[in-house]
């Protein structure tokens, strides 16, 4: 019975060791890998972010889309797909049309009218 138990112990002693090699496996990363890696999660959180605010929410649901089912299909892209996503988004303006520089340029003439340095529009009468 002791020999048994040696024997044991030298073949667990034996298994452990060699289970032990060739498992760790260490590379060097660089700056340059660490942060493409960081870009890439933020890309996708980014991504992911604006999926989830309201407007886009509601926009969604106006064309029939769950929100959820953006997700997985964002979820699945490959991390080209992703970036290229983010910068149309990042390309378009920021209104979403020009109707707010029609409104800015509409109240400038307004103004300048009211101070008397245009004559546009009739109805508004200089302050003099």
């Amino acid at each position: 019975m002791k020999s048994f138990r040696r024997t044991l112990a030298m073949i667990s002693a034996f298994l452990l060791f060699f289970a032990s090699i060739g498992q760790a496996q260490a590379a060097i990363v660089s700056n340059d890998q660490l942060i493409h890696q960081v870009q890439q999660a933020n890309d996708k959180s980014a991504l992911l972010q604006t999926i989830h605010r309201a407007d886009v929410q509601q926009q969604l649901l106006a064309m029939g889309v769950n929100a959820a089912e953006i997700e997985s299909r964002i979820n699945q892209m490959t991390q080209d797909e992703v970036a290229q996503l983010n910068q149309q988004i990042n390309q378009l303006p920021a209104g979403g049309d020009g109707l707010g520089i029609v409104i800015l340029v509409f109240l400038v003439f307004v103004i300048t009218d009211v101070i008397g340095a245009t004559d546009i529009f009739p109805f508004i009468h200089p302050v003099r």
